[in-house]
């Protein structure tokens, strides 16, 4: 893979003291305030999308454990300051329950599709990578394709598998964040909708705005268009101090926010107790990062057809000695 993109390079740059703090206290293995699914959430839910698929237990592991797989990378570091990255920031409500609320519509689509983007990025990138994991021929290569040691989540070349790995984490955990901090799957409180009580949409199906294997192969201009076609008026996620878009750290003031209001990171946040609501968050997280995986393995074989090296890749990403048994 190449380097850091100068877009990648810029936003990291942007993020700043308040990112480069939280990265010290990583560092030093303080506690973050919640901010996501935690972390045992998030690896439950990736091994139960991912476990039938027949990944080996190291493999998986190295994907989704929820203190250092590639799932929590982006908890971790600069990373945990960025909006995009846990699909923060697309609070809004109506004007028929708000008339002041000070977000519109058009801003909250715009952190939707930031989040959207910041999926895209990971899956072409960890398209790209699959590239080395085989040869032309589509024989595993050992030294491209080894988990030993451990690998690094610190988005810089390495071997292959490793930057498979890491790319699809990156990008699969906003997805599983989204419905840990947005009301897609939610039913409201008692009592009236307002900015602490904002309303749920109760929905069951997966976002068609998550659609990121067909989305990775298509225009910006075409993806963004569809994508936001599909995003429902009353939708929101939590307002929470971390940058934005637009790279400013956003004010919540007056806002929905995420702490005490729309997160279901843990089962004991106010809104998880509500009708089960972390229930069918982490249900509806399993089920997309299935689909993603799914969605991940066909954009493989388009864009590999030749020489069976498509189905090697999959071996290889999902087995612990892939060059013993990837035939």
């Amino acid at each position: 893979m190449n380097p850091l993109s100068v877009s990648r390079r810029r936003r990291l740059r942007a993020c700043g003291a308040a990112c480069a703090a939280m990265a010290c206290a990583v560092a030093l293995g303080a506690a973050t305030p919640a901010h996501a699914f935690s972390g045992g959430n998030h690896e439950k839910i990736t091994r139960a999308a991912l476990g039938p698929g027949g990944w080996h237990p190291n493999s998986l592991t190295a994907m989704a454990d929820g203190n250092s797989g590639a799932i929590v990378a982006n908890d971790h570091g600069e990373y945990f300051g960025i909006g995009k990255l846990h699909c923060d920031n697309a609070d809004y409500l109506d004007p028929r329950y708000d008339s002041r609320y000070p977000r519109t519509r058009e801003q909250s689509n715009a952190e939707i599709i930031d989040c959207v983007e910041g999926s895209i990025d990971h899956v072409r990138r960890a398209v790209a990578a699959a590239d080395r994991l085989v040869d032309a021929n589509g024989r595993v290569i050992a030294a491209q394709t080894s988990i030993s040691p451990a690998c690094s989540w610190n988005d810089r070349p390495g071997r292959a598998k490793c930057e498979v790995l890491e790319d699809l984490g990156r990008g699969w955990h906003q997805i599983e964040d989204f419905y840990a901090h947005s009301n897609w799957v939610d039913q409201a409180g008692p009592g009236a909708i307002g900015v602490k009580n904002p309303p749920g949409l109760g929905r069951t199906d997966l976002p068609a705005f998550f659609s990121i294997g067909r989305y990775s192969s298509m225009s910006r201009a075409d993806w963004v268009k569809d994508a936001t076609g599909h995003i429902p008026h009353d939708l929101a996620t939590g307002c929470y101090p971390d940058r934005d878009h637009s790279g400013t750290v956003s004010n919540c003031t007056g806002r929905t926010t995420h702490d005490g209001v729309l997160n279901k990171d843990t089962k004991d946040s106010p809104r998880s107790v509500v009708a089960h609501n972390f229930d069918h968050a982490y249900d509806l997280a399993v089920k997309d990062i299935a689909r993603q995986w799914k969605d991940f393995k066909n954009e493989l074989q388009r864009r590999y057809p030749n020489n069976g090296r498509a189905q090697a890749m999959i071996c290889a990403i999902t087995h612990d000695h892939p060059d013993k048994t990837c035939s």
